[in-house]
């Protein structure tokens, strides 16, 4: 996962439960369809051996397309089923064990919500990427966002890479556009027959 040229790249990120016979195929069918960065195993189990199946399965896809895989928060399998990296849901906590750990060359992503100093911390401590978001309104969690000026700031600042995720449309794509290096796309598609052509809608944004 490099750094983003001027245009934002898609980094997409998998359901919290995916069915291993199918799920495969349908994310070759998106790998096919839109260049993608990186893709992010985020499934919601603790099951170890699922996460390792599901793992596998999707390592098969990325790997023939040349595309970085990494797992949501197990740096541990990260690290023993050989992927690419890990991405942290809690903010710079863990950025240095992590780093430590999978080596310089691994990725190592950390989610800071709306927080500009949790951002600037996980840098600091050397995430490859911050992921802010949701973009929009939501009533889970305590229901923060990440405003735009977050990532016109950020953009105009700091040289770490950041992510957009989290209740994407059109009109935030369009408008964030500009003001990130990539954008975190996945509930936003997957609940569609074709996801491909959902992406290719939500995509058509990009400035």
């Amino acid at each position: 996962m490099q750094d983003a040229p001027e245009q934002p790249q898609l980094y997409l990120i998998t359901p919290p439960e995916i069915d291993l016979g199918g799920f495969g195929d349908t994310l070759a069918r998106v790998l096919d369809t839109h260049a993608t960065a990186c893709v992010r195993l985020a499934l919601s189990t603790r099951d170890e051996d699922l996460l390792s199946r599901a793992a596998d399965t999707l390592r098969t896809v990325t790997d023939a397309r040349d595309v970085a895989l990494v797992i949501a928060d197990h740096t541990l399998l990260a690290e023993r089923l050989g992927l690419d990296g890990v991405h942290l849901s809690d903010a710079a906590r863990s950025v240095r064990h992590a780093r430590k750990l999978l080596g310089a060359d691994a990725i190592v992503g950390s989610f800071c919500a709306g927080s500009r100093h949790d951002g600037m911390s996980a840098g600091e401590a050397g995430a490859d990427y911050v992921a802010f978001g949701p973009v929009q309104q939501t009533a889970l969690d305590a229901g923060e966002i990440a405003e735009e000026e977050l990532f016109q700031w950020w953009s105009e600042v700091i040289e770490v890479p950041c992510v957009a995720e989290g209740r994407l449309d059109k009109a935030l794509i369009a408008a964030l556009s500009s003001k990130t290096d990539f954008f975190g796309i996945g509930e936003e598609i997957w609940g569609h027959d074709d996801p491909a052509a959902a992406l290719s809608d939500l995509w058509s944004a990009v400035g």
